[in-house]
């Protein structure tokens, strides 16, 4: 005899559907932590597999919120932690900036600025509105180094000074790649696009599918060639090339792809289509015209 089918559901169930409603929080908080929303993205992303993998009962955690953020820290210090050993960025207090003295509305890049502990309780206050005791949880700490850290990273950040935004103008190589790519999809030539993949091509619509190989990504540029009215504009991203995808009767960019070359061909397509949240704080360039830069 059969046994009877369950109606319990799935164990993941519960841990799908509060990633789902965190992340864009989670994001927020990763991207201040590494500085990017790139790299908080990426941070995001490891974060979520970690708690997939590990699969716990919710209801046995207590805190389940906290349990996301500690796992969100950890991915986002691994992230800080690979680029210091790739001497990719530099956090020297002397160099940091901050051109708002609202954590809010402060630049990814200045909270670089803060230690670990700092930047930490700062973000989790003043940018996601968490309370004392509930940072004292998510960190594992007291609440008089809580409360410590965070008179510290606020008085911090008001001292800094404003800058003007500095973005490495593109090689001639990068700038003719990207807009060759741009020029195809705004004339509407996603056959063109096409020959320019790479036989290898990796393709991220991040928060919604990824694809590998020519052939599948390929099908990608579907939606857009069903008449799509984006356009792309050449641009940067926390100071990385982009196509800044543009809406009708926008002033702002919706959202931004970025791209992986092989020799002349793309080998990597991350489109930020599906995860708009990611746009919340970046550090946005818009091309001259030259391969320099202006910021928004």
């Amino acid at each position: 005899m059969n046994a009877p089918l369950s109606n319990a559901r799935p164990p993941t169930a519960d841990l799908d559907r509060l990633l789902v409603e965190l992340r864009p929080k989670l994001h927020r908080y990763c991207s201040r932590m590494t500085g990017s929303v790139i790299d908080g993205e990426d941070a995001v992303q490891d974060a979520m597999a970690k708690a997939l993998q590990a699969a716990p009962d919710l209801a046995a955690l207590g805190n389940p919120e906290g349990w996301l953020f500690r796992i969100a820290q950890n991915a986002a210090h691994d992230i800080m932690r690979r680029r210091a050993r790739r001497a990719e960025v530099a956090l020297d207090e002397q160099d940091a900036i901050a051109p708002h003295a609202v954590a809010a509305s402060t630049s990814l890049r200045a909270f670089l600025a803060l230690p670990p502990a700092q930047r930490s309780a700062v973000v989790l206050m003043d940018v996601l509105g968490y309370s004392l005791a509930e940072i004292c949880e998510i960190e594992g700490a007291s609440l008089a180094s809580v409360k410590a850290a965070l008179h510290r990273g606020r008085a911090r950040l008001r001292r800094l000074a404003e800058p003007g935004a500095v973005i490495s103008p593109l090689t001639t190589v990068e700038l003719g790649l990207l807009r060759g790519y741009v020029d195809r999809f705004n004339a509407g030539d996603f056959d063109g696009l096409r020959d320019m993949l790479a036989d290898e091509v990796r393709l991220e619509l991040v928060n919604h599918v990824s694809m590998a190989g020519r052939s599948d990504v390929g099908s990608y540029f579907g939606n857009y060639e069903r008449g799509s009215p984006v356009r792309l504009t050449l641009g940067a991203v926390d100071g990385r090339p982009a196509a800044l995808a543009m809406e009708p009767e926008a002033s702002e960019p919706a959202y931004f792809i970025l791209l992986g070359w092989a020799g002349d061909r793309v080998s990597a397509i991350r489109d930020f289509r599906y995860a708009r949240y990611a746009m919340e704080g970046a550090d946005l360039a818009y091309s001259a015209g030259s391969g320099s830069f202006t910021t928004s």
